[in-house]
């Protein structure tokens, strides 16, 4: 059990560090963001749920992505403040975008994808992550 928390630890810490650069570099487009912050979620239920499923860290992870984008569309003066923080804008986001609803499929289709590589390999050298 450590070590497959260390694992997504290790792939939450990579997401997280991959999403910054990407907007550091204005080559990259900004919809990687949003791909990589749901691969990251995924990651995040994975290791707070390691016993449980592939499919509970995909509904849990695209159930919350959504939320925090449906949540976008609240407009009260309070969470605008809080959204115009690092962390409101990093974690809340600013605006509803449709568009963010397909790079989260796609970000937790990517996680998913990582997580079998990593399963299929595990269970070859005898350890399984799942």
């Amino acid at each position: 059990m450590p070590r497959q928390r260390f694992t997504y630890l290790i792939f939450i810490v990579i997401t997280i560090i991959t999403g910054l650069l990407s907007r550091y570099f204005k080559a990259v487009p900004l919809f990687i963001g949003d791909i990589l912050w749901a691969t990251m979620v995924y990651f995040i239920a994975r290791f707070l749920r390691v016993k449980k499923p592939m499919k509970f860290a995909l509904t849990a992870g695209l159930l919350f992505c959504f939320a925090i984008e449906f949540s976008q569309l609240y407009k009260a003066p309070w969470i605008n403040e809080l959204r115009h923080t690092l962390f409101g804008r990093l974690v809340l986001g600013e605006g509803f975008l449709w568009s963010d609803l397909l790079c989260y499929v796609v970000g937790i289709g990517i996680g998913i994808l990582v997580d079998k590589l990593i399963n299929k390999n595990a269970h070859s050298r005898g350890f399984s992550v799942t």
